[in-house]
């Protein structure tokens, strides 16, 4: 692996900035970290309620901005414009990843029953196309059982942190009874999985933050 370099992540939620740099520091050897927040390309996302291509426009534009800022590779932690990264990716001259991308991958090698929580619908349907199309480059049709817990987001946002944990641990539990593997859709929902209080179904849940790291490690291999 190329041991050393700039690795630009992209955010749309501030809080999640700490627990992408201690991943990358646990995982990418000599690799240092910078950060480009924009909270109003998840919120424009979800008052239209689609990705739309303005928002594809400008998250390209932070893209190619964090590669004239010196990045050699760029990772984009919101799942929600992972359709813009898709997009980007031709014309990006540097390794670009969807934060998604490495626990979608995983999800079809784990069971043939995939349970998709999330906790807003813009997130949902870029998951569920993902492994999908990942599934198929492998011969594989998993049932894809997909889900929102609502009003889950809006408890976070507002910053019952308790209420938000609260209604995905529910969620993850329900999905979880009949199905062989959950992919939790979006990074903040990881850690409801944390510490002794954690909830633990019977089956694996798969969340993207570290997955994805792992992801960007094999494209750095490469």
């Amino acid at each position: 692996m190329n041991m050393g370099g700039q690795l630009a992540l992209v955010h749309t939620v501030p809080g999640l900035i700490s627990t992408f740099e201690e991943l990358a520091k646990q995982h990418l050897d000599g690799w240092t970290t910078f950060n480009i927040v924009d909270e109003s390309l998840l919120r424009n996302s979800i008052r239209d309620g689609s990705l739309g291509q303005t928002t594809m426009r400008r998250l390209a534009g932070y893209v190619m901005s964090a590669v004239d800022a010196g990045a050699d590779a760029v990772l984009v932690t919101c799942s929600s414009v992972g359709p813009a990264v898709d997009a980007t990716r031709p014309f990006c001259p540097v390794p670009l990843v969807r934060v998604d991308e490495g626990m979608a991958d995983r999800a079809s090698d784990v069971g043939d029953r995939i349970g998709v929580l999330a906790t807003l619908n813009t997130t949902l349907e870029p998951t569920r196309e993902l492994i999908e199309r990942l599934a198929r480059a492998k011969g594989k049709t998993p049932r894809i059982e997909a889900r929102v817990c609502e009003g889950a987001f809006d408890l976070l946002s507002k910053g019952d942190r308790e209420g938000h944990d609260r209604a995905v641990s529910e969620g993850l539990m329900a999905l979880a009874a009949e199905s062989d593997v959950v992919v939790l859709a979006q990074a903040s929902m990881a850690r409801v999985m944390d510490g002794e209080k954690g909830v633990r179904p019977d089956v694996p849940v798969l969340s993207s933050p570290e997955l994805g790291v792992l992801r960007l490690k094999t494209y750095l291999g490469d």
